[in-house]
C-alpha cells in the first residue's frame, strides 16, 4: 500500500519536558473527547510478525483490557480494569500480571473526592488534588497511550501535569492516508512525550479514536490496519530521524579550520599511564598534532581543557542500535559500536544516515543474525529453518558489509559446524548463544569465537538435559548458581577449552546486575550516579524489579547468582580468556557501569580504560586509525575534568565528545531526552 503524508511544522525537537500547568477541565470537556463503548481488538507485530495480541472491551461500563505478547520466548502479559471520568481521567487504575523478565505487576491507582493513592513497583504514593489530574500508570499496556492522548486532546495546550511527576505532551506529526478495514482513510499521527527519554508516536482516526503504536520494529495496530504494519513503521523510522535531524543541526559543531584543545593530558592505552598537559589539534576529522600547551596559530579554534583528561572513543561491544541510542553513546564517550543484531534493512538505513551527517551516531560494526524459525524465535536478521537455509544466510552476510555473524537460541546446534565452516571461508568470525538443548563445550568445539552473554556459558552446568533454554528458564535458572562448585570437572573443562582454543566471551555483567539484584523499591546499584538527572520514568524504572523474586528462596538465590557470576568472569580471565565489555542494554550510561563492572573481576581502572578504547579497536582490526589518541589518527576522544586512572567514575562526567571531527557538548544535547546536564561544556575561543 502507498501512504501519502505531509509533515506538520510543529516537528519533534524539544519534545522533553514542558513546564505547564495543568488547567481545570472544562464543563463540556466531555463532548468533545471519542466514546468508549463496544470492543476493540489489535495486533502485535514485530518487524512484519505477529506476536500477540491486545483486546479491549468497554461493555460492561469499565474498560478491561488484555495485553501479551511473546517474542525471543519472552514478554509482559498484562490485564487492567479502568474507570474513567467525564474528564477522561482514570479515577481506579488496576493492572496485573507479569512484565517481560517475569517481575510481577500488581499495580493500582485510585481517586477518591479530592484524595489520589496509588501502588506500583517502587512503592505507595498520595496525593491531594485541586483540581482533576491525570495519572501515568507504570505498567500501563499501549491502550493507556490513548487514554493519556484523549485527556490531553482535550487540554488547550496539550499538556499536562501528571501523578505521579513530569508533564505529558502531545505534539501533532502528520497527517496520512492508509488502507483501513473500511477502504482509504485519514489518519493523524502523534508525538507523546515527557515521561520517557524519547516520544512514543500513536496514531488516531478522523474522529479521535485509537488506531494504534509505531516504532521502527514494533507496532500495535487495531485489526484491520496490521496490513499497513512496513510502512507505518517506516513513517516511525521518519519521525525518529527528522527528531534527532533538528537535534543534530542545534547541537554538532564542525570548523572549516584546525581546532586545539588546549592544557589537557591524554590518557595513553599503551602505558595505561596520562601524559604530561599537551594541547592535541585536529582537523576535519584527522588528528594533526600534539603539541605543548600554550602554542597557539590565529586561524584555530581553541578548546580550553582546563587540565582535565582527553580519552580515546570507547566500545560498545554488544549493542542493538537505534536512533534512540545512537546519539545518547555519542554524549557518553562511545564513539563506536557493535551491533549485535537488528533489522538489517533498519541498520542500512541508520548507518547511512550517520555516515551522511544526518543524524549523530557512533561507528558501526555489522554482526549478521541469524535465528532458527520456531515458536520462541528472535525476529531480527535471517530465520532459517534448515541447515542448507543456515548456510546460504551466512553467505548473504558474507557481502563484505558484515563483521561478523550472531547465532541465536532456536538455531538447531547439529547446524553450527557447516555455519562455521562456511563463515571460515567468507572471513567472517562467528559467535552467538548457544542453541537451545546444545551446550557451550559443542559450540566451542564447533569453532565458535566467542560466547555471547555469561549465562549462555553457565547453564551447561546447571540445566538438565531437555531443559529449553528458548524461553525464560535461560534467565530463571541463574537462580541455581549459588550451588555451583567453580572447581568441578565439567565447569573446569569449558574454562581450559575456551581457553585453548582462544575463544572470547562477552559476559555482558551490567544487564545480569539488572536482571539478578533489582529489587521492587529499592534504585538499582546501576543507576545510583545519575539516575536523579532522568525523566521521572527512568526513575521509575530503576526501581523496579526485572525479576519475580517471590517463592520462598528466591530473592537471596538471585542475588547470590550474581556473586556466582563474577566469581566465574575472574576465572575465565584468570586462565588468560579475552573478555569484551557490551552491554545489550543501549549503552550509554549502561556502558559506564559495565566497565565499572570488571573491577569486581580484578581490572584495574586503567587496564579498563585501555581495554574500552584501543583493546577492542584492535580486537575487531580498526587500531591503525581509533583506540588511541596520537596523530594521523582519526578524531574520536572525549573530555573529562578528572583522571580516570585514579577513579574510573571519572568518565562519568564528559564536557565534550569529538566523533569524527564534530564536536558535541552533551549538556546541549541532555535537554532534548529530558535529562538534567551532568556538567558545563568547555570554554571556546573562535578565531
Amino acid at each position: 500500500m502507498t501512504l501519502r503524508y505531509a509533515l506538520s511544522s510543529a516537528l519533534l525537537i524539544g519534545l522533553g519536558l514542558a513546564a505547564c500547568a495543568a488547567p481545570e477541565p472544562e464543563t463540556d470537556t466531555a463532548a468533545a473527547l471519542p466514546t468508549l463503548s463496544g470492543t476493540e481488538s489489535f495486533i502485535v507485530q514485530v518487524a512484519g510478525t505477529e506476536i500477540g495480541a491486545m483486546s479491549v472491551d468497554h461493555t460492561s461500563g469499565q474498560t478491561v483490557i488484555d495485553y501479551e505478547f511473546r517474542n525471543n520466548g519472552r514478554g509482559p502479559t498484562l490485564n487492567e480494569t479502568i474507570s474513567i471520568d467525564r474528564s477522561g481521567f482514570p479515577t481506579d487504575w488496576r493492572v496485573e500480571g507479569a512484565t517481560t523478565f517475569g517481575n510481577k505487576v500488581n499495580e493500582s491507582f485510585v481517586l477518591e473526592g479530592t484524595t489520589a493513592n496509588w501502588t506500583d513497583s517502587t512503592g505507595s504514593g498520595e496525593a491531594s488534588l485541586d483540581a482533576p489530574t491525570l495519572y501515568v500508570a507504570q505498567n500501563a499496556s499501549p491502550y493507556g497511550l490513548w487514554l493519556y492522548a484523549r485527556a490531553l486532546l482535550a487540554d488547550d495546550d496539550q499538556a499536562i501535569d501528571v501523578l505521579p511527576g513530569g508533564t505529558l505532551q502531545l505534539t501533532e506529526v502528520e497527517t496520512l492516508n492508509a488502507a483501513g478495514p473500511d477502504g482509504e482513510e485519514a489518519l493523524t499521527a502523534y508525538a507523546l512525550s515527557g515521561i520517557s527519554l524519547n516520544p512514543t508516536y500513536i496514531l488516531l482516526d478522523a474522529d479521535g479514536a485509537y488506531i494504534g503504536l509505531i516504532t521502527p520494529r514494533f507496532s500495535v495496530l487495531k485489526a484491520g490496519y496490521e496490513g499497513d504494519d512496513e510502512a507505518l513503521r517506516a513513517r516511525a523510522v521518519e519521525y525518529s530521524a527528522q527528531r534527532f535531524e533538528d537535534i543534530q543541526a542545534s547541537v554538532a559543531r564542525n570548523f572549516d579550520g584546525p581546532v586545539r584543545i588546549d592544557n589537557v593530558r591524554v590518557f595513553d592505552p599503551k602505558s595505561e599511564t596520562l601524559t604530561e598537559p599537551v594541547s592535541v589539534v585536529f582537523q576535519d576529522n584527522t588528528i594533526t598534532a600534539i603539541q605543548a600547551p600554550g602554542e597557539r596559530q590565529a586561524s584555530e579554534t581553541i578548546i580550553d581543557g582546563a587540565g582535565g583528561t582527553l580519552v580515546a572513543g570507547m566500545y560498545e561491544m554488544h549493542g542493538h542500535l537505534g536512533q534512540n541510542s545512537a546519539l545518547l553513546n555519542i554524549a557518553a564517550g562511545v564513539t563506536s559500536v557493535r551491533d549485535m543484531g537488528n533489522s538489517n534493512d533498519v541498520l542500512s538505513e541508520l548507518i547511512d544516515t550517520i555516515e551522511s551527517g544526518r543524524l549523530a551516531g557512533p561507528r558501526i560494526i555489522r554482526s549478521g543474525f541469524i535465528e532458527g524459525k520456531s515458536p520462541f524465535s528472535s525476529n531480527n536478521g535471517e530465520l532459517v529453518s534448515s541447515q542448507e537455509e543456515a548456510i546460504e544466510a551466512v553467505r548473504r552476510y558474507g557481502n563484505g558489509e558484515f563483521h561478523q555473524i550472531k547465532i541465536y537460541n532456536s538455531m538447531k546446534g547439529e547446524w553450527v559446524a557447516a555455519m562455521i565452516e562456511e563463515a571460515r571461508t567468507l572471513g567472517l568470525r562467528v559467535a552467538g548463544h548457544v542453541p537451545a538443548f546444545s551446550n557451550a563445550d559443542q559450540m566451542i568445539a564447533a569453532g565458535y569465537d566467542e560466547m555471547t552473554h555469561i549465562n549462555q556459558v553457565m547453564l551447561g552446568w546447571v540445566l538438565e538435559d531437555g531443559e529449553d533454554t528458548r524461553t525464560l528458564l535461560r534467565l530463571t535458572a541463574l537462580k541455581r548458581l549459588p550451588a555451583l562448585d567453580l572447581q568441578a570437572p565439567r565447569v573446569q573443562a569449558t574454562i581450559d577449552a575456551m581457553a585453548a582454543n582462544g575463544t572470547s566471551i562477552d559476559p555482558t555483567l551490567a544487564i545480569h546486575e539488572a536482571l539478578l539484584r533489582s529489587r521492587n523499591g529499592e534504585v538499582r546499584a546501576g543507576v545510583v550516579d545519575y539516575i536523579d538527572h532522568m525523566p521521572v520514568g527512568e526513575q521509575r524504572s530503576a526501581k523496579t524489579a526485572w525479576s519475580d523474586v517471590s517463592a520462598p528462596g528466591d530473592d537471596e538465590a538471585y542475588y547470590q547468582a550474581f556473586d556466582k557470576i563474577i566469581e566465574t568472569v575472574t576465572a575465565m580471565r584468570e586462565a588468560g580468556i579475552m573478555l569484551v565489555p557490551g552491554t545489550d542494554m543501549g549503552g550509554s550510561f549502561v556502558y559506564h557501569r559495565e566497565l565499572e563492572l570488571y573491577q569486581n573481576v580484578g581490572m584495574t581502572a586503567p587496564e579498563i580504560l585501555a581495554w574500552a578504547t584501543y583493546g577492542m579497536a584492535d580486537y575487531v582490526g580498526q587500531s591503525d586509525q581509533l583506540g588511541s589518541i596520537e596523530e594521523g589518527k582519526l578524531a574520536d576522544f572525549f573530555l573529562i575534568p578528572g583522571d580516570p586512572t585514579e577513579d574510573l567514575k571519572a568518565i562519568k562526567t564528559i564536557s565534550m565528545v569529538v566523533k569524527d571531527g564534530t564536536v558535541y557538548f552533551p549538556s546541549e544535547i541532555y535537554p532534548a531526552f529530558g535529562i538534567k546536564p551532568f556538567i558545563e561544556p568547555p570554554a571556546m575561543e573562535l578565531p
